[in-house]
């Protein structure tokens, strides 16, 4: 084999690489898919605030010897019910039922994990993920969430559109639009679930949205900008375990950081809206 191959091959040889590299994958694309959503509702403060509310149940799951995921997704999809139900009504804004809970939540979580006396080492990984740690268990888990994610954005991808984008026409159309915004809250807190071993509470709203910025400057509708996040996500990813395993670094910012720089490799580039075109132009 060549020193190329062997240089690629390498890193992939011990199963848990595999199984990284598989996790990887799944949470790259997954999380760029729900976050062009994200990026076209304007929700990144939303999905930090879901990604902090997951503490509470991955202090309780931990206390009670649990799954840490399953401790997360009950607590995610709570506070993303939660903050649908509240705003729904329209007495409180949104963004103020997403302050409220974001802060609750996170309160809750500190409040239970300072009661763990090894919560410094134990619970690391969930701040700031460990895929290398990926379980076979975790691996099937984070299959089948994601599985169901696609499953519900192919078949619900014209009702999420038509709201994204014009929620007024939407509700001409009479489209259940209170509905599909509390399930897109859902699908979001599963995303965060999903990413939770891989890049960690604290990464996990850059992955859901730098992928999708990326997309957005590149394309203008909204299937081809899926694909091209998707595709940004995956590179990202495995870019992101390259560089972990040689530079021996963590891998969850490695591939914030290689997605990070593909935004503003697009930024300056692209096309229709990168800034150097647009200033060659004038």
């Amino acid at each position: 084999m060549s020193a190329v191959g062997t240089w690629l091959t390498e890193p992939f040889v011990q199963p848990f690489m595999q199984r990284a590299l598989l996790a990887s994958l799944m949470v790259g694309v997954i999380c760029s898919v729900v976050g062009c959503y994200v990026v076209l509702r304007g929700m990144a403060f939303l999905g930090d605030a879901l990604a902090h509310g997951i503490l509470p149940g991955v202090a309780v799951a931990y206390l009670l010897n649990g799954n840490l995921v399953v401790g997360a997704l009950i607590a995610a999809v709570a506070v993303a019910v939660g903050i649908g139900l509240v705003s729904r009504s329209g007495t409180v804004r949104e963004d103020t039922a997403i302050g409220i809970f974001f802060a609750a939540a996170l309160s809750l979580g500190v409040l239970l994990i300072s009661t763990i006396r090894t919560y410094a080492t134990d619970l690391t990984h969930i701040l700031f993920g460990n895929v290398l740690g990926v379980s076979s268990f975790d691996l099937w888990l984070t299959g089948i969430l994601g599985v169901v994610i696609l499953l519900v954005v192919v078949l619900l991808y014209r009702q999420l559109l038509v709201t994204s984008f014009d929620p007024v026409f939407a509700m001409t159309l009479r489209l259940r639009t209170e509905w599909l915004r509390m399930l897109l809250l859902v699908l979001l807190a599963l995303t965060i679930v999903v990413s939770l071993q891989t890049v960690g509470v604290g990464l996990v709203v850059a992955m859901l949205v730098t992928p999708g910025a990326t997309a957005y400057l590149l394309v203008r509708r909204l299937l081809p900008m899926m694909t091209t996040a998707a595709a940004v996500g995956a590179v990202s990813a495995v870019g992101g375990l390259y560089i972990s395993y040689y530079a021996n670094v963590a891998s969850g910012a490695a591939m914030v950081l290689v997605a990070t720089i593909l935004f503003f490799v697009a930024f300056l580039f692209s096309p229709d809206r990168g800034v150097v075109w647009r200033w060659v132009r004038r």
